[in-house]
């Protein structure tokens, strides 16, 4: 390819950078907001973040942007630029999917954990800050990083939009190429080597977060651990 062609490539891989950090900035931000409702003790708060997690679950994420850069416009007279429409289209629709991380994370934890906050008086906020969050956030990493990764794959929809994303950018140096394969397999590359890093550096945060409150993540057992364990009765934990 042409150093114009490859410019063009590089700028599509910013612009999915861009909207990855927006909508997983925001999908963030619902998630934990939804996921802490959907376990309030108010039984209207759990029903109406229920209302949001059904509805943005159990719609396609491509409708969502189409809704968002078509159907918002001439219903309320402004238009969204595509970046910003992509970013409030996945990042809500991802959140609905982040909202149920938090959930069964919270929920997951010990009933005497909480207890204990209600034994210290603690406020319901002082026990989610103090108590529940810190357990269930090194939880929730393993299942975000997957969702993550699933955010990023579903940037390239934005393309429908003619936003200059990577998918975009790819197409548009496969006309000029007339060369299907060879672009396509290095847009193949790009997206898994982003998946990739952002793979490592969640599960350095994992590790981070669950050093700080005295646990290791999870490892394999051996097959010799395994034995050791069923002959002598010690070894087999995990660690």
């Amino acid at each position: 390819m042409t150093s114009g062609l490859w410019e063009l490539v590089l700028k599509g891989i910013w612009t999915t950078i861009q909207l990855l950090v927006l909508s997983g900035l925001l999908a963030a931000a619902v998630s934990f907001l939804v996921g802490i409702a959907r376990t309030h003790r108010l039984w209207i708060v759990r029903f109406l973040a229920g209302c949001y997690t059904e509805v943005f679950r159990g719609t396609s994420a491509l409708v969502m942007i189409f809704w968002v850069f078509f159907v918002l416009p001439p219903a309320f007279g402004w238009q969204l630029v595509p970046l910003w429409a992509g970013t409030l289209a996945l990042g809500l629709t991802y959140g609905a999917y982040g909202s149920e991380i938090v959930r069964g994370a919270l929920n997951a934890v010990e009933p005497a954990q909480k207890e204990g906050g209600i034994a210290l008086s603690f406020t319901p906020w002082q026990r989610m800050r103090l108590i529940l969050l810190p357990q269930a956030v090194p939880e929730m990493i393993p299942p975000f990083s997957n969702l993550l990764i699933e955010l990023l794959k579903g940037t390239a929809l934005v393309s429908v939009m003619g936003m200059g994303d990577l998918a975009f950018s790819g197409n548009l140096v496969r006309l000029a190429l007339q060369e299907s394969a060879e672009i396509y397999t290095y847009i193949l590359l790009i997206y898994f080597v982003i998946a990739f890093l952002l793979t490592r550096v969640m599960r350095g945060l994992e590790k981070r977060l669950k050093a700080g409150i005295g646990r290791a993540p999870e490892r394999g057992v051996s097959a010799h651990e395994l034995k050791r364990a069923e002959t002598t009765g010690v070894g087999g934990g995990v660690a």
